[in-house]
């Protein structure tokens, strides 16, 4: 037995993984792999395989793998400070100064900054910013937190209730009550069902969808509206034109709060500092995580827009300190990876070459995928985006969920030495590479991703299961 296979052995006997099947991992009916390094877009593996990593950990190694001067702003950091928790008005310079940054990348009129260790955490914190906040206000039934179907907040009790996908909630016991989930702003599966909506028509109709619900639910009880600027983990979604225009019209009439998710899209990945800036949205408060130390350490963050910080401070006023913290926030590490990861962000351009070599990734992935009979959907924005699977793209069918297409394609990828994530929900391959990429590494990543869809087509006209012609079957959700 290899070193490698030994030291996976020995992890399905000691570990829980996430998000895994665990009795076929446990019992070695599921594979197993263990990184050992990384440098650029490329991680290896323990017998020395090295692929190219096409989603960047969890879209989060936004200055990919292998910077040193990373490793040494921690190694500075822990030799000065390890860590001094950071209530009752205790602080570090390494928060001190990562603040300021953050609140000066951002803008938007944000206020002040807390920090958690990641996305889930941060998502919790946020709903018990608005329930005070409305308590604060004397408004106690304000307490209903509006996210969308396919949406991705977190999987936590309350962050995953937010989350819009079946997984983090079946078996779960979840959403719990206050949360409630509108249409999802995917225009591709759902605009055709809605009669050939135009992208603005359609935005129109999720904006009315929304303005219903809160009519519905009474507009004294609905809190806050929840939403990645760009759908995650729901599939790699880009809102359709006017989307953002229309749905803040409809919370600035009934005064509901905008919380922007932004552990996907901040720090550079549609091409813009924030999804926020690059869709023109006004958040009350923002969600930061994975790009804000591209993971060489755990920290997350939610930013306060003055508005509901001069409520936070009214009521501290009244009730005293704020009951709430984390023992690791604000940590003095996380910190000084967060400035260091920044600074190379700054340094090397890597929003402007997510602008610039995401653009030449958008056309690359038309120009080898569009029309390809394996493909419904080619879409994205900046260094992210989709490949969606489908039986007839005319008809946006979907495949019979046994044939696990999507799971398949990146199975398939995986043997050409490329990591591209099997989306959940549906079958679709997502890319959310680092933003170091350039155009050669590009061009590498989807000849590999081709060869591997190329192989799955000719595996699914074998058997049987995707032909060429038109489909006689309706339109499916």
């Amino acid at each position: 037995m290899s070193l490698h296979q030994d030291l996976i052995e020995r992890d399905r006997k000691v570990t829980f993984h996430a998000s895994t099947h665990l009795r076929d991992f446990a019992h070695g009916d599921a594979p197993g792999r263990v990184i050992t390094g990384g440098k650029g877009i490329n991680i290896v593996d323990k017998d020395g395989r090295e692929f190219i990593d096409g989603f960047a950990g969890l879209y989060c190694v936004n200055i990919g793998y292998g910077r040193t001067e990373v490793a040494e702003a921690i190694y500075k950091q822990a030799l000065e400070l390890s860590y001094y928790h950071t209530y009752v008005g205790h602080s570090n310079e390494p928060q001190i100064e990562l603040s300021e940054r953050i609140l000066k990348i951002a803008g938007m009129n944000m206020s002040k900054v807390y920090y958690g260790m990641s996305g889930s955490d941060a998502n919790e914190t946020q709903l018990k910013i608005v329930r005070y906040y409305n308590n604060v206000l004397g408004r106690p039934q304000k307490k209903k937190v509006i996210s969308r179907m396919r949406g991705y907040h977190g999987s936590g009790i309350a962050s995953g209730s937010l989350t819009g996908l079946k997984a983090f909630h079946d078996h779960f016991d979840l959403p719990i009550d206050t949360i409630r989930h509108t249409e999802a702003p995917h225009y591709y599966l759902r605009a055709a069902e809605q009669h050939g909506m135009t992208e603005l028509e359609f935005s129109a109709y999720c904006a009315d969808k929304l303005e219903a619900m809160i009519l519905e639910e009474g507009p004294d009880t609905v809190a806050a509206f929840i939403g990645e600027p760009v759908l995650g983990t729901g599939g790699i979604v880009p809102p359709p034109e006017g989307y953002w225009d229309a749905i803040q019209t409809v919370l600035a009439k009934y005064d509901v709060l905008l919380i922007a998710d932004e552990v996907v899209c901040g720090f550079g990945r549609t091409g813009s500092d924030f999804g926020s800036h690059h869709y023109n949205m006004k958040p009350d408060l923002v969600t930061i995580a994975k790009g804000l130390t591209s993971a060489y350490q755990p920290l997350s963050g939610v930013i306060v827009g003055e508005k509901v910080w001069q409520v936070l401070e009214q009521g501290t006023g009244e009730y005293g300190p704020i009951g709430h913290g984390w023992t690791y926030s604000g940590h003095a590490l996380g910190c000084a990876a967060g400035l260091a990861n920044l600074d190379i962000i700054e340094r090397e351009n890597l929003v402007g070459n997510a602008a610039e070599t995401g653009g030449y990734f958008q056309q690359q992935l038309k120009a080898n995928f569009e029309g390809h009979p394996l493909l419904g959907d080619v879409r994205g924005v900046g260094l992210m985006a989709a490949l969606e699977f489908s039986p007839d793209a005319k008809q946006r069918l979907h495949f019979d969920p046994a044939l696990k297409v999507g799971p398949r394609v990146a199975a398939a990828a995986m043997e050409e030495n490329l990591i591209a994530r099997a989306m959940p929900q549906g079958d679709i391959l997502g890319f959310a590479p680092p933003l170091t990429i350039n155009r050669g590494e590009v061009d590498e990543m989807i000849g590999r991703a081709k060869r591997a869809i190329d192989r799955v087509t000719d595996e699914l006209v074998r058997s049987g299961d995707l032909k060429s012609g038109e489909k006689e079957a309706a339109f499916t959700v």
